[in-house]
């Protein structure tokens, strides 16, 4: 099946929920975070550059470094999605792209579609994601591609504080509202997360699913109602 070529892709990426539409699980950016806590937090603790990502922390946290520590520990290991926790690891990850020590690896489908898709046709790609929009800049703007930094391939990004939910319908329709220029009908949304597939169906886009290595098994229900793809190389020209 082939998709209309008047179609504008929104493409989808989750760090903190870990989807994997352009990036491998995790990547390295998690682990990365943890290890690099508890030297911030010693070259860091009283600065008032570190101030308002301590201060973010419920008071029975904030009181010690290793309560801190341990706090984000245990919230990373549940994998929730908490404010002050994501800002936290923002922050460390903006001082490991910065100095180099984080690069985040793409597939090899991935930029030579986004720039097929940008350059070529015309097309304008978004990303939304539950990881903050700054979060998500300092990811596409130190890949380990080449080049490394495809921001210009880009040309919008929605979060849960600008958009709202993933898995809700009304995220979609705000973000489509915001380029009225493009009915909701020629949007492309690609997703990892069957709900949030649903969301945007039910929203009025086109959506699929893509199925990156090391994603969770899909239903037998949702490969016979949603069309699946292994890499943007199969919905080729847009």
């Amino acid at each position: 099946m082939s998709p209309d070529p008047s179609v504008l892709p929104l493409i989808a990426h989750s760090i903190l929920s870990i989807c994997r539409q352009p990036f491998p699980s995790r990547f390295g950016s998690f682990p990365y975070a943890l290890e690099a806590l508890p030297g911030t937090l010693k070259a860091k603790w009283d600065s008032p550059e570190f101030a308002p990502y301590r201060a973010a922390f419920p008071a029975e946290h904030a009181g010690s470094q290793e309560s801190l520590a341990a706090h984000v520990r245990d919230l990373m290991s549940k994998d929730l999605k908490i404010s002050y926790l994501k800002s936290l690891q923002g922050y460390l990850w903006e001082t490991g792209y910065r100095n180099g020590e984080l690069k985040a690896p793409l597939f090899l489908d991935v930029a030579p579609q986004l720039a097929r898709w940008r350059e070529h046709g015309g097309v304008k790609v978004m990303i939304y994601s539950s990881g903050s929009v700054p979060a998500q800049k300092l990811l596409f703007g130190h890949t380990n591609g080449e080049p490394s930094d495809i921001l210009h391939w880009l040309s919008d990004f929605f979060d849960t504080v600008n958009a709202g939910p993933k898995q809700e319908k009304a995220s979609y329709e705000k973000i489509a509202a915001k380029h009225q220029e493009y009915p909701i009908g020629e949007w492309l949304f690609l997703s990892d997360n069957v709900k949030e597939v649903e969301a945007a169906k039910q929203a009025g886009m086109q959506s699929y699913i893509v199925n990156r290595p090391g994603n969770a098994e899909l239903s037998e229900e949702a490969m016979k109602q949603h069309r699946v793809i292994k890499s943007f190389e199969e919905i080729g020209d847009l």
